[in-house]
């Protein structure tokens, strides 16, 4: 309460707060009169890198302002996501990020992360999701994922699976599978997928979860075999590849990959909506859908609070996993 205040000064300070007030909605209501920045938290020709560019030609043609990509990566994408959760919220800085970010560096980085995700950033939109693929050298005994389940049992600790670093999502999901499974199997870190596709081929990972966009033309031509995908159902994307989830024992099994858009937290819930809605209308172009899905990316857009929502059920899925394996990266 402020009633102890002079009259006077109360009188300046509600003059201040009516023009602050007042300058928000004149600065909405006019937005963009300039420039609009999309940081991308991954180096250029990533996935979320393509994607973003994907989006920003349609959505600056409908706003009238050039949006620009600058891409920020570091750290797993936490860096760019730092810097866009401390930025100006005025709708001139946005983030398209994954959801390693977003959902399981608070847990695995509790003391350096720098940012809070559901405090520091607001969502705007999903973009597109994808499933995993769980793959095998071609010559492996397994074809499937019960063999492969099977396998692992028989040769416990014996089999190794390869994964872009502690705390991944190719590392989770694995993590994920061996506790459901009740199999045990050897972590080999490697410094990208396609290290990890090499030692796959070669015959020296005998198993690796892997985005599709990736290990697909691979396995299309012969080099190594896919055994399932990682979403609920099956994915259209890779028609006839079963879903781990299809078997009863391992139902609810799910590690989906997306990318989305957000902005720093206190934007002005006029640009927030009109983003959302662009994103909306833009994603809903056939000629986006195609570019989405031919890198194995299901186009699929939400409200905010959908965003929101997704963010909390996977951040509960995987502090799980990363609890049980007592990981921190701090």
């Amino acid at each position: 309460m402020l009633t102890h205040l002079p009259k006077k000064m109360l009188a300046v300070l509600g003059s201040a707060m009516l023009c602050l007030s007042l300058n928000s909605v004149a600065t909405a209501a006019d937005w963009p009169t300039k420039t609009i920045q999309m940081v991308v938290p991954f180096p250029a020709g990533s996935s979320p890198d393509i994607l973003a560019r994907t989006l920003a030609e349609p959505m600056s043609k409908e706003l009238g302002q050039t949006i620009i990509i600058e891409n920020k990566p570091g750290a797993g994408g936490n860096i760019g996501t730092r810097y866009v959760s401390q930025a100006k919220p005025d709708g001139y800085t946005l983030l398209l990020t994954i959801n390693g970010p977003m959902v399981t560096a608070p847990t695995l980085y509790k003391n350096t992360l720098g940012y809070d995700p559901l405090k520091d950033l607001q969502p705007i939109s999903l973009v597109g999701t994808s499933p995993n693929v769980l793959i095998v050298p071609a010559n492996s005994p397994a074809e499937n994922i019960d063999q492969f389940i099977d396998l692992a049992k028989k040769e416990k600790g014996k089999l190794n699976y390869g994964s872009v670093g502690a705390g991944s999502a190719s590392h989770l999901s694995m993590a994920m599978l061996e506790h459901e499974a009740d199999i045990e199997l050897a972590h080999i870190p490697y410094s990208g997928f396609p290290q990890i596709i090499a030692g796959v081929i070669a015959g020296d990972i005998d198993a690796a979860f892997m985005v599709p966009g990736i290990a697909m033309p691979q396995v299309n031509s012969g080099k190594i075999r896919a055994l399932a995908v990682t979403s609920l159902e099956e994915s259209d994307l890779i028609p006839g590849l079963a879903p781990i989830a299809a078997d009863e024992k391992y139902k609810g099994f799910e590690a989906i990959s997306w990318d989305a858009l957000f902005v720093p937290t206190g934007t002005p819930d006029e640009i927030v909506q009109r983003l959302n809605q662009l994103t909306q209308e833009v994603i809903a172009r056939p000629d986006v859908q195609e570019k989405i899905r031919a890198l194995y990316f299901t186009p699929v857009s939400s409200s905010p609070e959908d965003m929101t929502g997704l963010i909390e059920s996977e951040k509960e899925r995987w502090d799980a996993v990363i609890e049980r394996l007592n990981l921190t990266l701090d």
